[in-house]
């Protein structure tokens, strides 16, 4: 079956609304007010609230098509499946149906000629195997009998594979994961979808969530059972036109061709420029669409930015050994907003700011990339054995502007390793506090369930921007939060640093807020009428067409979706602690709360 990316978004979300699934826009890319997760790793993140309990604005069917980020597998990429940058199809069952209906209906979109047209013959599934904290699911298993999957095929995995926790904590469940035979022979006799042999490719997963997972390990249950499904689009869209690779699927032919046009270098024929163009073409991808976020990420060396810098210095060393010219990673940039523009709008509106700072990454970095290789090889030369020392490593680092997953790289394509604990250890000794570029970096707060602390934080927020714009006017908008069980950092537009005056009027308007013990009060309503009403919402069109309006008295209304205290007098006293740039023209306060 021929199909191309957006028929395969269309007959996604056509099949699920015929079945009323609510359609919801897909969340920034950068979770608001989880500090559990850098990035959207899966559809659930901001649906969290929603998964413990809450009742969502569209209903309790819901679908949606949400972009991703994940790099944990970052040194798989230029295999044939492996991306940083995905779209997830996914359909929600907040507390409606389970896994009986959600598995008729996975295999009737992928089975039914009306729809994907799959041959059955060619599916596998994995059902949980059970343990301590959950029973085997036989329940899954025979749903997936009952729709013609024999048994041989149905494999029972343990948690490892077949349960899913987006973090440490929060809603989780056994799932049940749905794979193409890719028709590579068996690797032996007990050859299944968890051997990496690639005979499995995974198309789909069904989690069936019922617990949350609490901070010391134990599984509590759930007051609603939810239904939580992902598809990934590229994968599928390469199943279904029957591709050897995801970089085969029409999403990526016009970022190959211009990387071929630049490089005068062919794709697909040597295997190690083939693997460097994948590279480029996933990494610049992915830079692409965190730079034109509506939230506002760009390079730097902390958090968000530090993975963001990773991947463009990465295309940019990919690019040079490919020889292409100054330049090249804003073009292969310009091919992806044309192709995503009419999907996700946010491209097209900020692609002056996405090749303005991919050219000034690609400046910073090229500056210092020939002669950190150049010392990186004189090095090599003179130390015993095949190990990098973790000194050695730091000062690349240091001086040259390495990151140390570079060094690590080209040691290995050199025959070397890097000595990476002895590196952290420098870099401990360096600085207090370590800024590891991983997506998992923070842990507790909102994907913990939304606590009390993070809660009463997430509340002080939506007052500490209402201050904000008294004092500096209505040019204060939200451009992103991050909230752990102690602070709270709120990024805002602002051209210039806060004066001490201002900063103090700030604190004094938030604490005023919360000594008169305003209200907290929740109202559904569409989205015009709460913009009407005066509602700020924080991020463009990444609402439904009704939302949820909390309002704080006469002091604070916003869109939101996170979770509130009942009243300001519940949260203590709140301290500015450090006010100082984000990145141009955007400002970040970080803040406590005292009791």
């Amino acid at each position: 079956m021929n199909i191309t990316s957006q028929l395969l978004r269309e007959k996604f979300i056509g099949f699920f609304k015929e079945r009323g699934h609510a359609v919801i826009a897909s969340a920034s890319l950068i979770p608001e007010n989880d500090p559990s997760v850098l990035f959207t790793t899966a559809g659930m993140h901001p649906l969290i609230p929603y998964l413990l309990g809450q009742k969502h604005p569209a209903g309790r069917r819901l679908t949606d098509v949400q972009k991703c980020v994940r790099t944990g597998d970052i040194e798989e990429v230029g295999d044939d499946s492996h991306l940083t940058f995905f779209e997830m199809l996914g359909n929600w069952s907040l507390g409606d149906y389970f896994n009986h209906q959600s598995i008729a209906w996975s295999y009737e979109f992928l089975t039914s000629p009306k729809y994907l047209g799959l041959d059955s013959a060619r599916i596998s599934v994995t059902v949980f195997a059970g343990d301590d904290d959950a029973p085997r699911d036989e329940d899954s298993a025979k749903v997936w009998e009952q729709c013609g999957i024999p048994k041989e095929r149905i494999f029972f995995l343990p948690k490892k594979n077949n349960w899913w926790i987006a973090g440490t904590t929060g809603p989780c469940g056994p799932d049940t994961e749905i794979f193409w035979d890719t028709g590579k022979p068996a690797c032996s006799d007990h050859c299944d979808p968890s051997c990496d042999c690639g005979k499995y490719l995974e198309i789909w997963n069904n989690v069936f969530m019922q617990f949350n997972r609490q901070a010391d390990g134990s599984y509590l249950p759930l007051e609603q059972k939810n239904v939580d499904t992902g598809m990934g689009l590229e994968r599928t869209v390469c199943v279904l036109n029957g591709l050897k690779s995801v970089y085969d699927i029409d999403l990526f032919q016009g970022a190959l061709a211009k990387i071929q046009q630049l490089s005068g270098k062919t794709y697909g024929v040597n295997s190690k420029i083939t693997k460097a163009m994948r590279i480029i073409a996933d990494h610049i991808r992915t830079a692409t669409f965190l730079l034109g976020d509506p939230v506002g990420v760009v390079p730097s060396n902390v958090d968000q930015g530090y993975v963001l810098r990773r991947l463009i210095r990465r295309a940019v060393r990919m690019a040079n050994t490919l020889e292409m010219p100054k330049g090249s990673i804003a073009q292969i940039a310009e091919v992806y907003i044309d192709v995503y523009r009419d999907v996700y709008t946010e491209l097209g509106q900020n692609a002056e700011k996405i090749v303005d700072e991919l050219n000034k990454e690609e400046e910073r970095f090229s500056k210092t990339l020939i002669a950190g290789e150049k010392e990186f090889f004189k090095v090599i030369a003179h130390i015993p054995g095949n190990v990098v020392p973790g000194g050695t490593a730091f000062k690349l680092y240091d001086t040259f502007g390495f990151p140390v997953e570079m060094t690590v790289e080209l040691a290995a394509e050199n025959g070397y390793t890097v000595d990476v604990e002895g590196f952290k250890q420098k870099f401990a000794e360096h600085q207090a506090k370590s800024h590891a570029g991983s997506e998992q970096r923070f842990k507790g707060g909102m994907a913990e369930g939304g606590g009390i602390k993070t809660t009463h934080l997430h509340t002080a927020t939506h007052l500490l921007q209402a201050a904000l714009r008294r004092v500096l006017g209505d040019e204060v908008k939200q451009k992103g939060s991050n909230i752990t069980p102690e602070r709270l950092r709120f990024d805002f537009s602002f051209s210039r640093p806060m004066t001490a005056e201002e900063i103090a009027e700030t604190e004094r308007l938030v604490n005023e807020a919360i000594e008169r013990h305003l209200p907290v009060t929740c109202e559904e309503m569409p989205i015009e009428d709460a913009r009407k009403t005066g509602a700020i919402g924080l991020f463009g069109d990444r609402y439904g067409e009704v939302v949820k309006v909390y309002t704080m008295g006469d002091f604070s209304k916003e869109i939101c979706g996170g979770p509130h205290a009942n009243n300001t007098g519940e949260l203590g006293h709140f301290v500015i602690t450090k006010e100082q740039s984000s990145s141009a023209g955007v400002r970040r306060i970080k803040a406590e709360l005292h009791k």
